[in-house]
């Protein structure tokens, strides 16, 4: 017996399969039999070789007359696989030729679809009537959690957003205006747009001194997703002085002891299998992702600075002195506008700014995300509340996108649960987080054992992470005159590693000094904030890897290749010491640790060259080149340079930024970049913490500010 076929057909209606396989489908060879999964073809003129019949203990049992191909499907997250077997000891004749007419009859028959969610109308029903018809499961389980039609109407509206910018990149919503009128002075030193990951770099420069103001179009403090850290990640935010290490310890809601990945491979070559991959220091502090938002939200108003909730962006008018910020309270549908000397954007992946900036390449790639945090109703030794499952696959390729889960226990039974996919941006496919979240409510027992009506619903967590290939710091606009964006928002980095919430942490301190760099003197201009991002070159060349992950709108992949590939670099990760793993993740891999793991893992599985180029192509084989050998050169301006370029430079501070204050802008983000930009933070000297400086005397009209 030996497998000679392995496909997924992309539909949930298994048993639709099996009634084409049996009554529609007609092969042109052979004797077709029916079974209860499919059917078996028996051919009566048998192998290519009657070699084995005098193997057999009765001679009349020859293999011409029992050489048969079995073809059977079953169903797994919420689609269907069919294989091929060959009962015979050699090749059947004719097999070959039953296989080109089959796999295109299943292709035909069973094409590639990509829905699209309903259109809305939520003056004439509800969102749950609305969907019921075509996400059912999502509608029955969004019932049952707390406020499950508000957080509904969210995702559709989330993806609606997301629908619209892939669909019409080339003509993005206009939100940023030049204005040349002169007005009084601005009411703000800083706005921000976006209170997730908004609100914690907003608490650090009020307490710098400076007159913030964050607008958030959501209730402040709700949040759509959790957040995991590490100890010496959040380090960054306790040295900047944001929080004490009490304070920290009073928003983790649970630390792990460690943390899993593991890809299925059942169906993988032996050169693709891989062990379990420990990384007991990555993700293992989960935070109280609202208790978090809360305390920077009490900080950045103890510094005076002001919140504005339920306030939407309209549009910015920007002119050389200010930002005009036009707004609505979306309660009271009232219009009004507030001024500022930089805007700063942390509205993620929806952000119409990151769309017009970005024109017709605002993303590369996105993980759609859905999941919950589950409350109880889990048997017990489903799983251990000590352990992170970090990244885990229960099955191969699902209608176009191999899905992955995210395990991480919270507070007391509390478990967050993220099901994700890394996906390529295109217009006929743009990602939906409605299917997603049909398909998590389908295949969450297979993956985690349960009785889904038993199951107690806290609160859903979904969202766009989205991903830029870059070839450079350069490649990517995130900064206009008098505005710079952060998070998601300015994602410069694929998003296998790096994502928002990590990656704003991680860069805090470098984001802080530059940006307080620039508005000390008042260097707001495109030119000089651009130089003021989160771009690491260690990590952009990073994607290729994600590249790898996705399957391509149109085509369709061998169901076990995404795994294969998986399996074969986290073997490589798992059998390297932790520290490097650690690196990895943490997006600290340096350019020979990089380069040895890239030997390692083509020496274990030479196919996987062969596998990156297939999905890849040669425009992005072409790109990525570029990313690996600037990361090379930088890598040696580094080696040369990161061991005493920024402790001469920081020497140099109190004479070069009193004279030169742009070329000490320019300077310093140059030191971070060869420190902080590859992975080596610990090689730029820590610029001292200037907190709770007086506030500036403001005229009384400037105090006198309206929260709508």
């Amino acid at each position: 017996m030996k497998e000679i076929l392995y496909l997924e057909i992309p539909t949930p209606d298994v048993d639709l399969v099996k009634a084409w396989l049996q009554q529609g489908y007609q092969p042109t060879i052979g004797e077709k039999i029916i079974t209860p999964e499919g059917f078996r073809l028996r051919f009566g003129g048998g192998s290519a070789s009657s070699d084995t019949a005098a193997h057999l203990p009765n001679p009349e049992l020859s293999p011409e007359r029992f050489a048969e191909l079995s073809v059977f499907v079953w169903s797994l997250q919420r689609t269907t696989y069919l294989k091929v077997f060959r009962w015979a000891k050699a090749a059947i004749a004719h097999e070959q030729r039953f296989l080109r007419h089959f796999v295109p009859a299943i292709r035909t028959r069973f094409p590639e679809r990509y829905p699209e969610p309903p259109q809305v109308d939520l003056s004439k029903q509800s969102i749950f009537e609305a969907l019921a018809v075509a996400y059912p499961q999502t509608v029955h389980y969004f019932q049952k959690m707390p406020n499950g039609e508000y957080d509904l109407t969210r995702v559709y509206w989330w993806e609606q957003r997301w629908r619209e910018g892939v669909k019409n990149p080339q003509a993005p919503k206009q939100v940023l205006f030049r204005d040349s009128s002169h007005s009084t002075p601005p009411q703000f030193d800083l706005i921000y747009v976006g209170g997730a990951l908004g609100i914690i770099h907003a608490a650090v420069m009020a307490r710098l001194g400076y007159r913030v103001l964050l607008m958030e179009r959501l209730p402040f403090g709700r949040m759509n997703r959790e957040w995991n850290i590490s100890r010496s990640e959040f380090q960054s935010l306790i040295d900047l002085g944001l929080f004490t290490p009490a304070e920290f310890d009073r928003v983790i809601a649970r630390e792990y002891v460690d943390g899993f990945h593991k890809f299925f491979d059942a169906n993988n070559p032996p050169q693709a299998k891989a062990g379990v991959l420990h990384t007991p220091t990555v993700l293992n502090v989960a935070i109280d992702s609202e208790k978090l938002l809360r305390l920077c939200g009490e900080k950045l108003r103890e510094c005076g600075g002001e919140i504005w909730e339920e306030t939407e962006f309209l549009k910015a008018n920007i002119s050389a002195e200010q930002v005009t910020i036009s707004t609505k309270h979306l309660p009271t549908q009232t219009e009004g506008s507030v001024t500022g000397r930089l805007l700063v954007d942390a509205m993620g992946t929806a952000s119409p700014i990151a769309w017009q900036l970005n024109g017709g390449r605002a993303f590369d790639s996105v993980c759609p995300t859905v999941g919950a945090v589950i409350a109880d109703g889990f048997e017990p030794g489903v799983w251990d509340a000590n352990y992170g499952d970090v990244l885990n696959s229960h099955g191969d390729i699902s209608r176009g996108r191999q899905l992955i889960w995210e395990l991480f226990p919270g507070e007391g039974k509390d478990l967050t649960f993220y099901l994700f996919h890394y996906h390529q941006v295109h217009p006929e496919n743009p990602g939906s987080l409605l299917e997603m979240y049909e398909d998590f409510f389908t295949i969450l027992p297979e993956y985690r054992r349960c009785d889904m009506e038993k199951l107690v619903w806290r609160k859903p967590t979904f969202g766009y992470i989205p991903g830029h290939f870059s070839v450079g710091s350069q490649d990517r606009q995130v900064s206009f005159d008098r505005l710079i964006a952060i998070g998601d928002a300015a994602s410069l980095q694929s998003p296998l590693v790096f994502t928002g919430f990590g990656s704003l942490v991680r860069n805090l301190s470098r984001l802080t000094h530059l940006l307080d760099t620039a508005l000390k003197h008042d260097l707001l201009t495109a030119n000089h904030l651009d130089r003021i991002h989160a771009y690491q070159s260690n990590v952009s060349v990073t994607w290729l890897f994600s590249k790898g992950m996705m399957v391509p709108t149109g085509r369709s992949l061998p169901p076990e290749r995404i795994n294969a590939m998986l399996n074969t670099f986290f073997d490589v990760l798992a059998t390297q010491p932790p520290a490097i793993a650690d690196a990895f993740i943490k997006d600290r891999v340096t350019w020979t640790r990089f380069n040895g793991m890239a030997i390692v893992a083509a020496l274990k599985n030479p196919s996987l060259l062969l596998w990156i180029w297939e999905m890849a192509g040669a425009k992005d084989i072409g790109r990525w080149l570029g990313n690996y050998f600037n990361f090379g050169w930088n890598a040696l301006l580094s080696w040369l340079l990161a061991g005493w370029f920024p402790g001469v430079l920081m020497g140099l501070q109190p004479w070069l930024e009193k004279r030169f204050p742009a070329l000490w802008l320019g300077l310093l983000s140059q030191a971070y970049a060869m420190t902080y930009g590859m992975g080596k933070s610990q090689a730029m000297p820590r610029p001292p913490v200037r907190g709770d400086r007086p506030q500036p005397d403001r005229p009384a009209s400037e105090k006198q500010v309206v929260n709508l």
